[in-house]
């Protein structure tokens, strides 16, 4: 790993895939972001979660031929272990599988680094779901400013 002062902020999610169906269609899009150094991936892992709620590593052999993850065989740092596979498999529903993913943000390295420098610290962070943002610009749209008209 680079020197942990020079490294971007690393973040990690857990992507579902209902009855286990994956179709690789978005790897090469992973593969494009690793290429074009705006991430470098640091683990991924995949998991299942049966009907009886037992969760299991899967291997990438395991993952079927219609997808192709070769090139993402190695992708270990370590910094995931079953405890957190375990954990991942938790907000899953069962028969459905999950690609665990932890990733490096390249783009963000510099500004991260030169914060760290200057003695500055991430105290707080978040996402905000797509659905909620929709849900919160409708809302918008929908509202009539105070003393004018809704815009069309």
């Amino acid at each position: 790993m680079n020197d942990v002062e020079e490294m971007g902020p690393v973040d990690y999610v857990v992507i579902e895939f209902p009855g286990s169906r994956m179709t690789g269609e978005a790897f090469p899009l992973l593969v494009d972001l690793a290429d074009r150094g705006i991430i470098r991936i640091l683990d991924l892992a995949f998991v299942r979660k049966d009907s009886d709620g037992s969760v299991s590593g899967l291997e990438l052999q395991e993952l079927g031929d219609e997808v192709d993850v070769a090139v993402f065989a190695g992708a270990s740092s370590g910094l995931l272990d079953q405890g957190d596979l375990d954990e991942a498999g938790s907000a899953l529903e069962p028969g459905n599988s999950a690609a665990v993913l932890v990733y490096e943000n390249l783009w963000a390295a510099p500004l991260a680094s030169a914060l760290r420098r200057s003695g500055a610290q991430l105290v707080a962070g978040g996402r905000i779901p797509v659905q909620a943002l929709l849900a919160s610009l409708d809302a918008v749209e929908g509202t009539t400013p105070p003393g004018g008209s809704a815009a069309a």
